[in-house]
């Protein structure tokens, strides 16, 4: 339960970051890194947190 929810608080403050950072520096290019960096993030969170729950 614990590493979840660090696991999701660390998440949210990644993609805060990331989402600041393309708010005041708005470039297609920049946007598209974040875009991947989030989705690849997110992806690691889902696999790492059902894991939990696949093995017992």
């Amino acid at each position: 339960m614990t590493n979840r929810l660090l696991a999701a608080l660390a998440f949210a403050i990644l993609a805060g970051f990331v989402g600041i950072l393309v708010w005041y520096v708005p470039r297609l290019d920049l946007g598209a890194v974040v875009a991947v960096t989030v989705l690849l993030a997110g992806y690691d969170f889902y696999r790492s947190a059902g894991a939990e729950d696949r093995d017992g």
